[in-house]
């Protein structure tokens, strides 16, 4: 601590190791402070003493008993508080309880460099000028609870070893409490700052209490250190609200609060929740939050917003846009106004933001840029389909690997997938709840928040509009290779709808994805094309094809008179073969005959019967399928 400035002091208790003595200023007209006159001189000096009366008693030591005698020297008859005018104390010692409850301060008030051993309190104090507490040790528990300041309030550097209560206290001036250390609590409940408050560098040990405190200046806490929880709920700016390089090793909890002017509002770095749920943001902000949890649920954002986040996962159901509002995964650490990067010890890991809701949100207003969906919950938004998903978007996938489906092996197609498909299959197929926390199994479905209570779980028909909606913002903004996995979903849900999707709707998507996954899986039209192709082979061989060519006759009669000979050209009628059918001549032939139906020609073959009801088959089905092949490369690759 900085050394008080030198005035006359008394010297008393001079010892060899403090050569100074007292450093308590001289009473007027006397050779010493006043703790160290003579009784008759210090019952004179204090009977002497009215109500608003200057005081000077800078370096005095005082007792818990000198104190209330002086304050009863001054103390108001008609009020019964103490009433002081200009009051020095600056490096004053107070060894036992200061209790200055109700005083008065007509003038100023200097406390500087004062050390109180024990409990202070200054409830209910008024002080009409300017109150300095700059340097101040407080060793106990210290109360300014109902204080008004009607001027400044100096509290720069002061140190709170104990609790300190400042609940309803009313700032008129400027109030300053930059570097203070609060080791203990610290409530400014529902204090009120007229003009600026700063709190820079200032650092809370304990909680930090700033329920319903209104700021109607600025209000400055850039580099503040919070090691515990930071409740700002209710709270008014209608000034700027200034966080940059402030840090919360806890919670800071900002629900219901008010930000009138806020340009810009960080960067902030929080080891817990930053909570800005029913908060209202009244002009354009750009938030800047490294966090292990951002909740802006019901947020009222009433201009553009920009939300930039590094590692929290984001939460904003129900939050009202009145204006578009982007959030953005930041992929570097945060640059402070000084140059330097945020300290993210507090959160390791790579940065990527999560996005868990916007139930509820219009959707019309908001941009998700370079965010993981794994988890985000959509169901009751609002014009999805004018959502714009940017950059990066990350979404759960189907499990991987082989699984047991009755006697049956599946495999299901990987794929992206919304949060309610996976929290619904995980229901149906009767998962058990994975701990919240706990990292996805990448072979299971991943449950969801009211695991397995199926009436609180979307079921088909309450996802399939998602997906659908989903899919035409991704379609809107020419990324149609995005929107195929959302249509897969879409059909999907469709199919397994029993209340809203007809049963013979239900068959022809279940045929549809049988054959090409709803025309987006190549490989399985492709590989029916091939298997029907191998049957259509196999049954020309058996079946289609004849024995032998048929051989054209040529009958004729010739008159026996002489004259023209008519002849009649015949074919042979076909005839089924009877002997090995499986030659390799026959397959060259059936082979040429599927080639030709695949693409929808006539092969000019002679067949039986048969065989050609086994072509017309062929060339319906088969063109069929290549042209899904086909639709499903196309979905793939299409710009």
């Amino acid at each position: 601590m900085s050394t008080p400035p030198y005035w006359p002091h008394c010297g008393h208790g001079a010892d060899p190791a403090d050569p100074v003595g007292c450093r308590g200023i001289r009473v007027p007209g006397r050779t010493a402070c006043l703790a160290h006159l003579t009784d008759t001189d210090r019952d004179t000096y204090l009977a002497g003493l009215t109500p608003g009366a200057d005081i000077d008693h800078r370096g005095t030591p005082f007792t818990e008993d000198l104190l209330n005698r002086l304050l009863d020297a001054v103390r108001d008859p008609t009020t019964t508080h103490p009433h002081l005018g200009t009051a020095e104390f600056v490096g004053a010692q107070f060894s036992g309880d200061a209790r200055f409850e109700g005083a008065q301060f007509s003038g100023g008030a200097r406390f500087e460099w004062a050390q109180f051993s024990g409990d202070v309190s200054f409830e209910g104090v008024q002080f009409s000028g300017d109150a300095w507490f700059e340097w101040v040790q407080f060793s106990g528990d210290v109360s300014f609870e109902g204080v008004q300041f009607s001027g400044d309030a100096w509290f720069e550097w002061v140190q709170f070893s104990g609790g300190a209560w400042f609940g309803g206290v009313r700032f008129s001036g400027g109030a300053a409490f930059n570097g203070v250390q609060f080791s203990g609590d610290a409530a400014f409940g529902g204090v009120q700052f007229s003009g600026d408050a700063e709190f820079e560098e200032a650092q809370f040990s304990g909680d930090a209490e700033f329920h319903g405190a209104r700021f109607s200046g600025d209000a400055e806490f850039d580099g503040a250190q919070f090691s515990a929880g930071a409740r700002f709920e209710e709270a008014q700016f209608s000034g700027s609200a200034e966080f940059g390089e402030a840090q919360f090793s806890g919670d800071a909890r900002f629900e219901g609060a008010q930000f009138s002017v806020a340009a810009r509002w960080g960067p902030v770095v929080c080891g817990g929740t930053v909570d800005l749920s029913e908060a209202v943001f009244g002009a354009p902000v750009t938030l800047e939050v490294t966090a292990r949890r951002v909740r802006c649920t019901r947020t009222r954002w009433q201009s553009t917003a920009t939300v930039r986040v590094r590692h929290a996962s984001v939460d904003l159901g129900y939050a009202v846009l009145e204006a578009p509002l982007a959030v953005i995964a930041h992929p570097t650490p945060f640059i402070t106004a000084g140059g330097l990067s945020t300290d993210e010890n507090l959160l390791p890991g790579s940065g990527a933001v999560r996005v868990v809701s916007v139930q509820g949100v219009d959707a019309a207003h908001l941009v998700l840029t370079d965010t993981d969906l794994s988890d985000c919950l959509f169901s009751g938004a609002f014009h999805l389909d004018q959502l714009r998903l940017e950059g990066r978007t990350t979404l759960a996938f189907t499990p991987a690997g082989w699984h047991r489906k009755g006697i049956f092996p599946v495999r299901w197609t990987r794929r992206r997938t919304l949060a309610e498909e996976q929290h619904w299959r995980a229901q149906t197929a009767g998962q058990p709840f994975t701990p919240v926390g706990a990292p996805p199994e990448p072979r299971r479905w991943r449950t969801g928040p009211h695991h397995p209570d199926p009436a609180r779980t979307p079921d088909p028909d309450d996802i399939a509009p998602l997906y659908r909606q989903l899919r035409k913002a991704f379609e809107d903004g020419k990324n149609e290779p995005g929107a195929a996995d959302f249509y897969y979903g879409e059909c999907e849900m469709r199919r397994h709808d029993r209340t809203g999707t007809p049963k013979t709707e239900r068959r022809l998507l279940w045929t549809y994805w049988l054959l090409s996954g709803y025309g987006l899986r190549a490989g399985r039209a492709l590989g029916w094309l091939v298997a029907a192709m191998l049957v259509t082979i196999t049954l020309l061989m058996a079946f289609g094809m004849p024995e032998s060519s048929p051989k054209q006759e040529a009958v004729g009669t010739v008159p026996s008179g002489g004259g023209t000979v008519t002849f009649i050209i015949d074919k042979q009628d076909v005839k089924n073969p009877t002997g090995d059918r499986f030659t390799s001549k026959r397959f060259d032939k059936a082979l040429n005959i599927t080639l030709n139906s695949v693409v929808f020609r006539s092969s000019g073959q002679d067949l039986t019967t048969t065989g050609t009801y086994i072509e017309m088959t062929s060339r319906i089905l088969e063109p069929a399928l290549l042209a899904l092949a086909v639709l499903a490369i196309r979905g793939r690759i299409k710009r």
